[in-house]
């Protein structure tokens, strides 16, 4: 007996199986994970697990889902092979598994920091229970921490760590955080928010060494022979797609498993969604591959509605949000290289940047401000965005250009 089979437990997976069945799917729907547990939600992991006491992931979705909506959930099931042509999978249990459509979700992993004494206890990432777990366990006998790398992930665990009165250091190898991801007048007052927190930045800085005694990390040597303390080491510079079944298979690979407009690979009957797809993104104009909860669910809603009979093409608005101690960061729209910024006066601390290109609004960043983010995501999905001109005479106020059914005034 044939149907859909998802390789893959995230947000993206679980969010299909949700949908499809929603949609009408009645068909055999199976979900194979090469993690022993029931899917998590992975953003909590540098945020809220690392500062409670009794450290739990959250599930995705309870153990009655699957049973009720009929999902055949296999976890601690790797898949080593796919066959596109005789349409069937081979597990490294020594199972087969024949498939009518098959769903790539495989997500992505951490890119690895190759250094001298970057292997090895103390050096930590953050992708799985088993990382948070690990770093979870450490934490209560840190006094100072070094994150490698001022990304999203990096600076969640800063504020975490702060919190728990660890010394944190971060070294950033460009000029400041998040450099591809916000504009830089956001970026300057979180950099701000973080030093009154306590994090030090060390910005134009590589690490050349981790230094260890006894087998625990001590140090950590940047580039330019600066010593910092360190008990633990945090290494956040990114993640690359997981993409050698997809490869392996002669799909089309490129910063990650290409797919068109539908999401489809191209195998006819192969398709991709989430962290490991490169996509054509029509709000940045070019080809993407996003790590976001809101595209992995959005990918799989679309995906749902054309494998059960209504073809869509993939055109969500990207959003995204962080958490870092006291800011609520929240993400509409795609920035990218922005030709103007503004942020309107606000003595609350809350603010909003309004990136602009072609003089037209492309993103809004905001911190502590979720009305603002709320109404740009409404804005911003419309077939016209503001402009500069609109928007400076409303006072930066979406509200008095938009109308209660949502279209520009």
């Amino acid at each position: 007996m044939t149907g859909i089979v998802v390789i893959g437990a995230g947000h993206a997976a679980v969010q299909l199986a949700d949908s499809l069945r929603a949609g009408g799917y009645s068909g055999r729907l199976s979900i194979l994970s090469a993690e022993n547990e029931l899917p998590y939600q992975r953003p909590p992991l540098s945020k809220d697990y690392l500062t409670g006491d009794d450290p739990r992931p959250l599930p995705l979705r309870g153990p009655d889902f699957y049973r009720e909506r009929d999902v055949d959930l296999r976890v601690g099931t790797a898949v080593t092979e796919i066959d596109p042509d005789g349409r069937r999978l081979e597990c490294a249990d020594g199972t087969t598994l024949a498939y009518t459509e098959l769903v790539l979700a495989t997500g992505s992993r951490n890119r690895v920091l190759e250094v001298p004494g970057a292997h090895g206890s103390g050096v930590h990432y953050l992708r799985n229970t088993t990382d948070a777990t690990d770093l979870h366990s450490e934490l209560g006998r840190a006094a100072t921490a070094v994150v490698v790398g001022a990304g999203f992930i990096g600076l969640e665990f800063a504020a975490a760590a702060t919190r728990r009165g660890i010394a944190v250091t971060v070294v950033e190898a460009g000029p400041r955080p998040l450099l591809r991801a916000l504009a830089e007048p956001t970026t300057d007052r979180l950099i701000a928010e973080h030093q009154r927190a306590g994090v030090t930045f060390r910005f134009d800085t590589t690490i050349a060494e981790i230094e260890r005694s006894d087998h625990r990390v001590t140090a950590v040597i940047c580039s330019d022979d600066e010593r910092i303390a360190a008990d633990l080491v945090v290494v956040g510079i990114g993640a690359e797609p997981v993409t050698e079944l997809g490869s392996a298979s002669g799909l089309r690979i490129g910063n990650g498993i290409q797919v068109d407009e539908y999401l489809r690979t191209s195998d006819e009957h192969i398709w991709a969604i989430g962290d490991c797809a490169e996509f054509p993104c029509v709000h940045a104009r070019a080809r993407v591959r996003r790590e976001s909860v809101q595209n992995a669910v959005d990918h799989a809603r679309t995906l749902a509605r054309t494998l059960t009979g209504t073809p869509a093409v993939y055109q969500d608005l990207p959003w995204f949000w962080s958490h870092q101690g006291a800011c609520k960061i929240q993400i509409a729209g795609v920035s990218g290289e922005v030709e103007r910024t503004v942020i309107p006066a606000d003595s609350s601390g809350k603010f909003s940047t309004w990136c602009f290109r072609n003089d037209v609004l492309v993103a809004v960043e905001s911190v502590n401000q979720p009305a603002v983010h709320s109404a740009a995501r409404k804005v911003l999905s419309s077939p016209r965005k503001p402009t500069y001109s609109e928007l400076a005479k409303a006072d930066f106020d979406l509200r008095r250009l938009v109308r209660p059914q949502g279209a520009l005034a």
